[in-house]
């Protein structure tokens, strides 16, 4: 085996003089050779334990030269951090730079998963010569809905970031320069994010300014569009290998990305885009949770992800004829029958989409309650009610989530949640046949509230016989963005308004013997912030402004609500 040089911390300067720390990989000897480049948030020191999603050595082994760099702010590089919107010239003035050094051919591929698929999709849309083909895995396509907020609600998982990551790095660069720290309570990740109002705590307000910046801003205005890769999808010409998890907190953004780029790519090639989605987390990619376990061929370990990557890049990279490109572009991993397939598209050719319609007599909350799922429409039925109280809200028990604890993502049982008067419960009865849901779904919910705002929660389950209540997948929607997420509305309190809620989408096999389970509430905390109920700037409200809302959901022949779901019939 060929002896692999490693370069460390090369700076690199961009246009505005900031130098960028860097890190070279390649092989003693070699002539030059197409370049592989990740630019990470997350340390670049730590990307060889990269493992079974991407593996620099037997890239470098493969015949590539892997470059690795700390983004502005980050680690090693200099200037100040500020996320997403940094990336796009950055980016750009990296993939010239490597390019234009003697042991590059010339032409560049990207990987990496999460903000790494930003550094990505967003310098892509500027047309870099030398990038000819990427691998982003688990990103967003929006940085407004489905990243920074899902539904006009304020999603929690940056918090995480910013509390665990962001602030004691950046308190450790800037006591590495000799400058003087501002006192504070320590910052605990939990205690972060139950604090009201949202981000307070006086280290973030120093140390990771721009999070106040993103809450300033809780609609979907022009502020986002910079850092947005779908706002570009027309004007990048570059190839993508889409990966993602059926659990990742970037499932919807990740289909969005594959079905945007098909549809607008620059390109011929832009438009030959691939899909793998497999039953994985943002950080787990084993198929393996304690709740559910879909077997050893579920990981990615299992599908050679890494081979994967080679061949993609082999194809666009150094003109390998492997067939990459003739394949069927989607490959998913299909839940139940716990098996890999591939389609020709996503959404599958063939699906048609089922109304699933509630029903109840007036009494579906909890496990205890009457609530029931069925094809038939309903008649003249009771309305469902309950009490959202948002300084006593629904717990997040795993799902599309990144939070800190064991067991905390992915599938995890949801009957304890379930026991609960606030959240809303419908089944079909245990199922006689398999029915396949392998699509997007869409919840329609007709409701109510006393509040003039309160927000809307849905979650699609997978009951097994032996009672466990697995999560597929859930979403949620803020009511005053019910029309626009540009253009908040106020309800009027009483008043009837038709929801409908985007619950992303998941491949599910619901198994003979199987119930199909839909839960519906106002809260799923810390995944999303809590609404206040008051209707005015959330972010802003103390814990003493928050108040109870009475919540109303209908579902009779003037007002079915229902769930659809996206059937295909084998």
């Amino acid at each position: 085996m060929t002896k692999i040089l490693i370069e460390k911390n090369i700076m690199v300067p961009m246009r505005d003089g900031v130098r960028l720390a860097t890190d070279v990989y390649r092989l003693e000897g070699a002539g030059p050779a197409p370049v592989l480049m990740a630019r990470t948030p997350y340390n670049k020191d730590a990307i060889l334990n990269g493992g079974t999603n991407f593996d620099i050595l037997r890239a470098v082994q493969a015949g590539y030269v892997v470059v690795v760099q700390d983004v502005r702010g980050r680690y090693a590089s200099e200037g100040e951090f500020n996320p997403h919107f940094q990336e796009t010239e950055d980016g750009v003035d990296a993939f010239a730079w490597a390019a234009a050094q003697p042991w590059s051919s010339g032409v560049i591929g990207t990987f990496g998963g999460s903000y790494l698929g930003c550094t990505q999709w967003l310098p892509a849309r500027e047309q870099p010569p030398a990038l000819r083909a990427m691998a982003p895995a688990v990103t967003f396509s929006d940085l407004y809905d489905g990243c920074i907020y899902q539904g006009g609600a304020k999603v929690l998982h940056d918090l995480r970031w910013v509390a665990a990551a962001i602030v004691p790095a950046e308190i450790e660069r800037r006591v590495a320069r000799g400058e003087a720290i501002v006192e504070a309570p320590p910052l605990e990740v939990e205690a972060a994010l139950h604090e009201l109002p949202l981000a307070s705590h006086p280290l973030i307000r120093s140390y990771a300014a721009f999070y106040h910046e993103w809450l300033a801003h809780p609609s979907a205005d022009a502020y986002w569009t910079p850092a947005s890769p779908r706002a570009g999808y027309d004007r990048i010409m570059a190839p993508a290998l889409n990966i993602g998890g059926w659990y990742d907190i970037f499932l919807w953004s990740t289909l969005e990305n594959y079905m945007g780029m098909k549809r607008r790519g620059a390109t011929e090639e832009a438009r030959r885009q691939r899909l793998i989605i497999g039953p994985w987390t943002h950080m787990n990619f084993t198929g393996s949770f304690p709740d559910r376990e879909f077997g050893p061929a579920a990981s990615s370990a299992a599908i050679d992800l890494p081979g994967i990557h080679l061949r993609w890049f082999d194809r666009w990279l150094k003109g390998v004829d492997n067939g990459v490109d003739q394949e069927p572009p989607v490959m998913i991993f299909v839940m139940g029958a716990d098996e890999w397939r591939t389609a020709p598209d996503w959404p599958l050719p063939g699906t048609h989409y089922r109304p699933y319609y509630l029903h109840s007599r007036g009494g579906a909350n909890s496990l205890r309650g009457d609530g029931w799922l069925s094809t038939e429409p309903p008649g003249d039925e009771p309305s469902d009610i309950y009490l959202y109280n948002p300084l006593r809200p629904v717990p997040t028990v795993g799902g599309q989530v990144i939070l800190p604890g064991a067991n905390a993502m992915g599938p995890c049982d949801q009957r304890k949640v379930e026991q609960r008067d606030d959240v809303l419960v419908y089944d079909t009865p245990p199922l006689e046949r398999a029915v396949e849901v392998i699509g997007p779904i869409e919840l329609r919910l007709f409701v109510a509230s006393s509040a003039p705002d309160t927000d809307f929660t849905g979650k699609l389950v997978d009951v097994h016989p032996d009672g466990r209540a697995i999560i597929l997948t859930e979403g949620i929607l803020r009511a005053r963005y019910r029309n626009s997420l540009t253009t908040p509305e106020l309800l009027e309190p009483g008043a009837i308004y038709e929801l409908r809620l985007n619950l992303w989408a998941t491949a599910n096999v619901f198994l003979p013997g199987h119930r199909i389970r839909l839960e519906v509430s106002s809260s799923n905390f810390p995944r999303f912030d809590r609404n206040s109920n008051t209707g005015g700037v959330i972010a802003q409200e103390p814990r003493e402004r928050y108040q109870p809302a009475v919540n109303r959901i209908f579902h009779d022949a003037a007002h079915p609500s229902c769930l659809i779901l996206p059937i295909l019939d084998r």
